[in-house]
């Protein structure tokens, strides 16, 4: 399963993309509100750092305006994935990128009607928020199954990309139910490897080679 980091903290992802870990990057409006800086000029500084794919996301939400949006994040860099929202407008201009080469991922997925919609529409990545669906009660994995099921069925080509994620388990669930990708927040990367008894383990390790009074270099 290919890991993205869904963040626009250039620190962060160059930091993080050096431990061979991060297969792309996911942005949105509110991350690159956060990080406070220019959208083209984010974007391209993480085309530039990162290999895999990056979504960009369109601001506007009418057809003809998202549609030169995509066009203008497209123009970036290769590796741009324009991200598009679920809504009719979304998928028409999904459509017509995806016929034109331009990698696209549809976001805001919370049903499997949803997510083959957008598989027709050529999608190169579906979106469905596990944390969000978790948040009023009801089973975002549950989603990610039936998802991973439709498109087995129908031999998709679009990647199934988890999103939403609230914890290192969601990971796990993710993984073990096959879905293609995970976008996470850098802090939820770090507590992948993190676990008490490793560092407990170290700690141990380390103090009984303090007593040989040996140096390795």
């Amino acid at each position: 399963m290919k890991i993205f980091l869904d963040t626009a903290d250039i620190d962060e992802i160059r930091t993080l993309n050096e431990t061979g870990m991060v297969d792309g990057v996911t942005t949105n409006p509110s991350l690159i509100a956060k990080a406070g800086r220019n959208i083209l000029d984010t974007t391209a500084e993480i085309c530039a750092l990162v290999d895999g794919p990056v979504s960009a996301e369109v601001t506007a939400t009418d057809y003809e305006t998202m549609l030169k949006e995509g066009e203008k994040l497209a123009a970036i860099a290769e590796n741009v994935t324009v991200k598009v929202p679920l809504t009719i407008d979304g998928l028409r201009v999904c459509k017509h990128l995806s016929d034109n080469g331009t990698m696209v991922n549809v976001t805001l997925c919370f049903s499997a009607a949803q997510a083959l919609m957008a598989a027709k529409a050529g999608a190169s990545f579906i979106s469905p928020f596990v944390g969000r669906l978790d948040d009023i009660g009801a089973d975002g994995m549950n989603l990610i199954s039936d998802i991973i099921t439709l498109y087995d069925q129908y031999h998709f080509n679009t990647e199934v990309l988890v999103a939403s994620v609230r914890g290192p388990q969601h990971v796990v669930d993710a993984a073990l139910l096959g879905a293609d990708v995970v976008t996470i927040p850098p802090k939820i990367l770090t507590q992948l490897y993190q676990h008490p008894l490793t560092d407990k383990g170290l700690a141990a390790f380390l103090a009984d080679w303090e007593k040989t009074g040996q140096s390795i270099l």
